[in-house]
């Protein structure tokens, strides 16, 4: 069995266009992820016939606070329709705001008084928002190492939200690489957020590079989610630690059970 295989074209062969990469990733069988729409071509991304499978749902905003709320909404909105001309299966969230190139950072100050309920209703809008237009937002975890000081960044506060608001239009994010540097433990979380996964992401710790790179037994935890019956997409978000399509193979092998 495989499962449906997809890895992220902003990490790998950072000297090519990012039309080639999602051409070769969509060459090699494999799904393709992106982060920062508004640095890449889409119309040249939409003509490569790749499957895009998941891509930052937001520009700017938060979880936390009224006003980062409003503005998350706002720029998911807008990234909607993007989403849907790219045709991407999943819009994905954090609880913080992004930087450059699309990546997660803290924002000092934003954690407010009833941030929870907050964050609960403002997820509970965006599903509205994705209900209207037919598309799935995701909730990723961070680690404290790498995005120190981001709200809702672990494992537990993303299962924690995303299970309180249980609508089909929000699913978990689940990157184990992150759990791995934040929490360990990694089937027993994947056993946890197993009713609510959108994606599994991965990445070997240290170096965030391709499986078989560090101290994660991804083999065993690709058994482990097929036999508690996981089907869905695993996504590679990591660095090549030398040849990319070597890593891109590595991780096909490490996944295929």
């Amino acid at each position: 069995m495989s499962f449906q295989l997809a890895a992220c074209a902003e990490m790998l062969w950072r000297d090519r266009p990012i039309a080639w990469r999602a051409s070769r990733l969509n060459e090699m069988g494999f799904g393709v992820g992106l982060w920062n729409w508004p640095t890449w071509d889409l119309a040249a991304l939409e003509k490569t016939g790749a499957t895009f499978t998941i891509m930052n749902g937001y520009l700017q905003g938060r979880l936390t606070d009224a006003e980062g709320c409003e503005m998350l909404l706002a720029s998911a909105k807008e990234t909607a329709k993007v989403g849907k001309r790219l045709g991407v299966h999943r819009l994905n969230l954090h609880g913080t705001g992004l930087g450059d190139m699309g990546v997660p950072i803290p924002h000092i100050g934003s954690f407010a008084p009833g941030m929870e309920q907050r964050a609960r209703d403002t997820l509970h809008r965006i599903c509205d928002l994705a209900e209207a237009e037919g598309q799935v937002f995701t909730l990723e975890n961070l680690n404290p190492i790498d995005h120190p000081g981001c709200p809702f960044g672990s494992t537990a506060a993303v299962l924690g939200l995303v299970s309180a608001v249980n609508r089909p239009q929000l699913k978990i994010n689940l990157d184990l690489y992150h759990t791995q540097i934040g929490e360990g433990d990694l089937i027993r979380w994947c056993e946890a957020c197993l009713p609510w996964i959108g994606e599994v992401q991965v990445a070997d710790n240290p170096g965030r590079c391709e499986p078989g790179t560090g101290e994660i037994n991804y083999a065993g935890v690709a058994k482990a989610l097929k036999d508690m019956g996981y089907t869905g997409p695993v996504g590679m978000e990591a660095n090549a630690k030398g040849d990319e399509e070597a890593a891109l193979e590595a991780f096909r092998k490490a996944f295929t059970v």
